[in-house]
């Protein structure tokens, strides 16, 4: 049993997921794929579930097919999915339409999409990184890294 608790402290102090960041989700714009301006408070009051992702990462691709199915699954339960691209609009335009990305893609240049993401605590400056926010607007998960489905299960579904 020991030996157990010891492997679980060391899978939660490596483990680049954290469940309470409490943070609130500070205001931002981006453009869509098709150029036009989006405002996070668009979808305030809604529970959001925010990946920083680029075509070029293979985890990142990965999990998007996954976001696809739960965005169909949850958009009556209020979650909304959106993605921030860090990469060139032609690279995700063509992605986008090529795995059928059913939720709102913005894209970002380099530099101001690591800097949201450390806003919201991506301290390692990666992709994948996916972020929840509550209908309040406050940050109630982060994960750097894929996410594994079961985990942003359980945190949607709260």
């Amino acid at each position: 049993m020991k030996i157990l608790k010891i492997i679980t402290l060391i899978f939660l102090l490596l483990s680049n997921c954290n469940v309470h960041a409490d943070d609130v989700l500070p205001s931002f714009v981006f453009p869509d794929t098709d150029e036009r301006i989006r405002n996070i408070s668009e979808w305030q009051g809604k529970t959001l579930v925010i990946n920083f992702w680029a075509t070029w990462c293979q985890p990142c691709l990965k999990e998007i097919p996954e976001f696809v199915q739960l965005q169909n699954q949850y958009a009556k339960q209020n979650v909304q999915f959106i993605g921030i691209a860090i990469d060139e609009l032609s690279a995700v335009s063509h992605y986008k339409n090529m795995v059928g990305i059913n939720y709102p893609v913005l894209i970002s240049s380099e530099w101001e999409g690591f800097s949201l993401a450390e806003k919201l605590g991506n301290s390692a400056n990666t992709v994948p990184y996916t972020v929840v926010v509550n209908s309040a607007g406050v940050i109630i998960y982060h994960c750097a890294g894929a996410v594994k489905k079961e985990d942003l299960l359980a945190v949607i579904a709260k």
